[in-house]
């Protein structure tokens, strides 16, 4: 069954954003990280030292596991920021910075 079946939402009409400059549909209200999963993508930054990858952790802004990029501003934590129509993401490697 459809979560959105269960607590009856009847969302706006799907947007399109890109990641990685592939176009992904998402639902309004939706944070990056929300709009990732449900497109099966779990991992999007990888750690500065030793490159492993990193997505949500605690999901709710403490733990800064999931980092991303939008619209060319580094260091976004994707479960906080709601997106928009047109917005770019980009995964992260690293500080997000031309190191």
């Amino acid at each position: 069954m459809n979560p959105l079946d269960l607590v009856r939402a009847e969302p706006g009409p799907a947007f399109t954003v890109t990641l990685d400059g592939r176009t992904i549909d998402v639902l309004p209200g939706r944070t990056v990280a929300a709009a990732l999963w449900a497109e099966g993508v779990t991992s999007w930054r990888s750690t500065r030292d030793t490159g492993r990858p990193r997505g949500v952790f605690c999901g709710i802004g403490v733990c800064f596991d999931c980092l991303v990029t939008v619209n060319d501003r580094p260091n976004q934590r994707a479960c906080l920021v709601r997106l928009a129509p047109g917005d770019a993401i980009r995964t992260q490697e690293g500080t997000g910075h031309d190191d």
